[in-house]
C-alpha cells in the first residue's frame, strides 16, 4: 500500500486525546506534567490535546521554537534546503514550530498512531497554522525513509524493481534539499534512572537504527540530556567532520540535547572536530 498524505482532519477520540482543565481530572503519573502545561503549550487553554504518552514526550514549546531557529539547513544552505521532515510528529510540538518559523517551503509531519496524529492536526489548528502548510502523513517514518531510499536507487538505475507507487508523488523528496528531524520515543521516563543514558536501549528505535535510517540526508536527533557522548561521537563521518551537539535549557535546567548530523555529501566541507554548546530558552 502506498504512503500518502492525509487529506482530512482525523477524528479526535475523546478517550485518547486528553485535555484536562482541573487537577482532579489528571492521572497521578501526569500531574507533574500538567503543572508544566503552559511550558509544553503556551496556548494550552485553547483546548490543546495530548495523548497520555505525549504529556511526558512532547518538546516544550520554547525549546521547539529555538530548535526551529537553530536548524542549520534552510534557504541559505548550498544547495538550499527547502524541505523538513519531522519523522516523529507526535502531537505536533516540533512540527508546528517548523511551520511557524517560515524557513521551509515544505513541512512534512509523520506519525504512525492515529490518535496522536489527530491531536497534532488539531493542535496545529489551535496555533493557527494555515491549512496546507503542514503535510500530515499517517505512516511509520522508518518505512517511509526506506521507500524513499529505494526510489533514489531506482532513479540511479541501481535496481530494476519498479515500486515508485509505494510513495505518493506528493511525498517524494529531493534528498539534497531535505533535512530530517527525529524526536523518537526514549522508552518512557526510565531514562532518568541512568546517570549516562545508553542510547542502544532506546525503544523501539536505538540510536544506530535511527542514524542508519536517516543517512545520507542531513538530520537532527533530539535525545535525552544525559545521552552517552561516546555513542554520539561514533555517528561522526570517518573523515573527522565534527558533529554539533546542543543542550537546550529552560530556567537553568537542560531539557534535552540535539545532535546535528551533516549530509554525507556535505561532510567534507565542514570543519573537523567536535563542538558542544548550550542554548538557553526563555
Amino acid at each position: 500500500m502506498a504512503i500518502r498524505p492525509l487529506e482530512d482532519q482525523l477524528p479526535l477520540p475523546e478517550d485518547e486525546c486528553l485535555h484536562f482543565t482541573e487537577e482532579s481530572e489528571v492521572p497521578p503519573e501526569l500531574k507533574k506534567y500538567w503543572h508544566q502545561r503552559y511550558s509544553l503549550f503556551e496556548w494550552y487553554d485553547y483546548r490543546v490535546c495530548l495523548t497520555h504518552d505525549a504529556w511526558f514526550g512532547v518538546t516544550p514549546e520554547a525549546v521547539a521554537h529555538r530548535i526551529a531557529m537553530d536548524m542549520p539547513s534552510h534557504s541559505l544552505s548550498n544547495p538550499p534546503k527547502d524541505t523538513i521532515v519531522d519523522l516523529f510528529a507526535g502531537v505536533g510540538g516540533n512540527t508546528i514550530a517548523f511551520a511557524l518559523s517560515g524557513k521551509w517551503d515544505r513541512v512534512i509531519g509523520i506519525e504512525r498512531d492515529p490518535a496522536t496524529l489527530a491531536c497534532a492536526q488539531h493542535n496545529a489548528s489551535v496555533y493557527e497554522v494555515p491549512d496546507g502548510v503542514i503535510t500530515w502523513v499517517l505512516a511509520d517514518s522508518l518505512d517511509y525513509l526506506a521507500r524513499i531510499k529505494q526510489l533514489q536507487q531506482q532513479h540511479r538505475g541501481a535496481t530494476g524493481r519498479k515500486e515508485s507507487h509505494s510513495v505518493d508523488p506528493a511525498l517524494h523528496l529531493d534528498v539534497s534539499r531535505t533535512v530530517l528531524f527525529a524526536s523518537p520515543p526514549w522508552g518512557g521516563v526510565n531514562y532518568r534512572d541512568q546517570d549516562v543514558f545508553d542510547l542502544s536501549t532506546m525503544r523501539p528505535y536505538s540510536l544506530e537504527t535511527l542514524h542508519e535510517a536517516c543517512r545520507p540526508m542531513e538530520h537532527a536527533l533530539y535525545l535525552p540530556r544525559t545521552s552517552d557522548m561516546r555513542q554520539i561521537a561514533k555517528l561522526a563521518p570517518n573523515d573527522g567532520t565534527k558533529l554539533e551537539v546542543v543542550q537546550y535549557c529552560m530556567e537553568g535546567a537542560s531539557k534535552a540535547m540535539v545532535v546535528y548530523v551533516p549530509a554525507e555529501e556535505e561532510a567534507s566541507h565542514r570543519p573537523e572536530g567536535v563542538k558542544k554548546r548550550a542554548q538557553k530558552t526563555p
